[in-house]
């Protein structure tokens, strides 16, 4: 372990070197890759720094100790071991966790779409919900939320919203939140008062930089019309709406949300690189592909991976059998507690071999 962490550290301090470099530091693109490079870094070489310092101090009070007469002294050395032993157990744990394989993309914005599913109105308020939680729980991080693409639905709910979220470490904890999300309430629309349980998705896919992923125009087909709304009547007379098809993989995205048409043209174009990216890394590695085909599967309720019950306010993550008792504060945007144990769960089965959390 010890000369893989030197070896880290090594690299660390090359990055620093190169990135002070004129001729590196006037290339943005170069200074990006390298700057998120030194980021998956940080912690494992501050942690290795503490465990260095650590071992000096125990070393140090135990050669002290070999010379010591003053009992007094002695006793006060001897603790000194005592806890610089007790710190070196801490970070050499720590050092054990953070050298895990750590999933490339974790340092990465993400795009989240979340559809609503079985449930009709209920399933497309649920995914409101679903939104405005994620919204208010990246507001506590500092993290930024654009919405890219929405299709409301009369009553306050969506049929799909799509949107970024941009601040480090995003992707690292939203990956999480992909798959079948199920509610069990009773709906706005419901009379008698019964309790119904529906369905939505949530696909999260990592933001692809535009040097990873090239959209060459030729490539490209771009349409541009009015923005509409429910209906189909025309919101404005600018032909600000852009429909983007990728013409060599049939992807297409549409995008309407702002008033300038080269405001929509470049949500399209980082959405479509970020689907790219996702295709380019399930070429590339078949589990992937099978982890994000199998994310939301077919939105069936039983494909659940939380329930939230809100009669009880409860909220059950059925991945790694945890149910807290507080509903009313996770969707007011506290999924701390959800995600550091889901975190947790996957370091654990990573430790034993095992397999990931989130499957």
């Amino acid at each position: 372990m010890i000369d893989r962490l030197d070896s880290i550290a090594r690299r660390y301090r090359e990055i620093e070197n190169e990135m002070a470099r004129p001729e590196i530091a006037s290339d943005h693109e170069k200074v990006t890759l390298l700057a998120r490079e030194q980021r998956t870094m940080r912690d494992i070489v501050t942690a290795y720094e503490a465990y260095r310092r650590a071992r000096q101090e125990m070393e140090s009070a135990r050669e002290m100790l070999r010379h010591e007469k003053d009992p007094d002294m002695q006793e006060y050395l001897r603790s000194e071991e005592r806890r610089s032993e007790e710190r070196l157990g801490e970070l050499e744990e720590q050092l054990k966790v953070l050298l895990l394989p750590k999933d490339p993309n974790d340092d990465r914005d993400v795009v989240v779409e979340i559809q609503g599913a079985e449930g009709g109105d209920e399933a497309a308020l649920f995914a409101a919900d679903l939104f405005r939680m994620y919204a208010r729980w990246a507001e506590k991080k500092g993290w930024k939320v654009e919405v890219v693409e929405a299709a409301p639905t009369g009553i306050g709910g969506y049929d799909k919203i799509t949107f970024e979220v941009h601040g480090h470490g995003a992707y690292s904890q939203l990956k999480y939140e992909g798959g079948v999300h199920r509610v069990q309430r009773v709906p706005k629309t419901e009379a008698q008062g019964r309790i119904h349980t529906s369905a939505a998705t949530v696909s999260v896919l990592p933001e692809a930089d535009p040097v990873e992923v090239e959209l060459k125009p030729e490539d490209l087909e771009i349409k541009a019309s009015t923005s509409t709304g429910p209906g189909g009547q025309s919101v404005n007379t600018t032909y600000s709406a852009i429909r983007m098809t990728h013409k060599p993989t049939g992807l297409v995205v549409s995008i309407q949300d702002e008033k300038s048409q080269l405001q929509n043209k470049e949500k399209a174009m980082r959405v479509l690189r970020a689907r790219l990216y996702e295709m380019k890394l399930a070429e590339q590695q078949e589990a992937i592909r099978a982890q994000q085909r199998g994310m939301v599967r077919s939105g069936n309720r039983s494909e659940k991976i939380r329930t939230y019950n809100f009669k009880d306010n409860r909220v059950t993550d059925h991945r790694i059998n945890l149910t807290l008792h507080k509903l009313d504060r996770v969707m007011a945007g506290d999924l701390d507690d959800l995600v550091d144990a889901l975190i947790a769960a996957e370091r654990a089965a990573q430790l034993n071999g095992g397999s990931d959390a989130r499957a």
